[in-house]
């Protein structure tokens, strides 16, 4: 292919990408549906004008990259110790019903697989990007029904923090087990030394950023020492430790959270996240997706999967509040609020797809629970509160 060819491909994919998010907006859906759609749409399984390269590939990794670098970013570290033990509680359990049911539903279709194969690692995988919660619709409902600052709405958040964190240390030993040179023990050492680095040098690197964020408050040296930091820990964590580049990238992002200019970082890195390589990624999911393999069986799977994914949230985040003695209204808001899917889901089954965990055909899967828990967690969220209101007012 000609070296100006990537051109014409950018120039379609920023553009429909751009104008079909803003229709997913106006449906009340996320953004991130609209850009997927361009991408089945302008890709080989509809109108064929963008196939996809090694370049686009490599953009969408900066792309997962960057959005995994602002999540850490705009994490909340004193809500996130201020919250304690209820909320590690509700995202332990909100990580592991999803994890052990869809790891269930795989095999259900597929057949029961021993422990160390690749169809048992495969079905695990199912579970991994099952775990992942997104709880930005879930907040916008909450703010528009005045309750995002309530008990319920402060819990609902601060354990959609924890939830990532963990679904993120799961997909990492996902994906160092599946190596086929891998040893169990090798990559729990592995995973234990990197994390004890991260948080060493991570508190030396945010003494340093502190002392240029002082001297250089406000000013674009700051995210550009950031951005490099932030691809430096993503180069180690794959290179040397077996990690998924996003974990490093994460990381990198909660190092820096508590800086006095995050914020500005943030804004920054989201001008190229926003406009290039965000859009380069979810689109990329639309090039990637296959309907070739299409069968009722597939076809069966994907709907099961939606189901699963979203009772298993309601059923952990929810079984965990009442332990924690929340009213059943209340633990049964918190299950709901848990419950949507989004970026995360995405990169992690983007993540699968690399390390050969997942084929194209299940990203239609994924594609219609973060669409189905989009649409319904506000609808039911908003039901929920008006029973309540109904009962005080009797």
């Amino acid at each position: 292919m000609e070296a100006y060819e990537v051109l014409k491909d950018l120039a379609i994919i920023i553009f429909t990408a751009k104008f079909f998010g803003i229709m997913a907006r106006k449906c009340k859906a996320p953004q991130v549906v609209g850009q997927i759609v361009a991408g089945l749409l302008v890709g080989p399984c509809v109108l064929g004008w963008v196939s996809q390269s090694d370049f686009i590939t490599q953009m969408a990794e900066i792309g997962v990259v960057l959005l995994m670098f602002e999540v850490g970013l705009e994490t909340d570290l004193k809500e996130l110790v201020k919250t304690g033990p209820i909320a590690l509680l509700i995202a332990c359990t909100g990580v592991f019903v999803p994890l052990a049911l869809g790891a269930v539903l795989y095999m259900g279709f597929y057949g029961f697989a021993p422990w160390g194969s690749e169809e048992f690692f495969k079905a695990v995988f199912i579970g991994t990007i099952m775990t992942a919660t997104s709880v930005s619709i879930t907040v916008a409902a909450l703010q528009e029904l005045g309750k995002i600052k309530t008990k319920v709405g402060t819990t609902i958040v601060s354990a959609a923090i924890i939830d990532d964190v963990i679904g993120i240390i799961v997909l990492t030993f996902v994906i160092g087990f599946k190596s086929p040179d891998s040893h169990p023990g090798m990559v729990i050492v592995k995973t234990i030394i990197f994390f004890f680095i991260a948080i060493v040098g991570g508190m030396i690197l945010f003494k340093i950023f502190l002392a240029l964020d002082h001297r250089y408050p406000h000013t674009r040296r700051i995210p550009i020492v950031a951005l490099a930091f932030c691809f430096a820990l993503s180069y180690v964590a794959e290179k040397y430790f077996g990690i998924a580049d996003i974990t490093g990238a994460y990381i990198a992002g909660i190092v820096l959270c508590n800086l006095s200019d995050n914020t500005y970082i943030e804004q920054k890195v989201d001008v190229s996240s926003y406009m290039l390589f965000g859009p380069l990624f979810f689109a990329s999911i639309g090039l990637k997706t296959n309907f070739d393999a299409m069968d009722s069986t597939l076809f069966a799977f994907c709907i099961c999967f939606v189901i699963v994914a979203l009772l298993a949230k309601i059923i952990g985040c929810g079984l965990a509040s009442k332990i924690c003695r929340y009213t059943l209204s209340d633990s049964l808001k918190i299950g709901v609020g848990m419950m949507t899917r989004g970026e995360v889901a995405l990169i992690v089954a983007q993540k699968g797809l690399a390390a050969g965990l997942l084929t194209a055909d299940y990203f239609m899967a994924v594609i219609l629970l973060i669409l189905f828990s989009s649409i319904a967690t506000p609808i039911i969220l908003k039901y929920l509160y008006s029973k309540d209101t109904k009962k005080a007012g009797q």
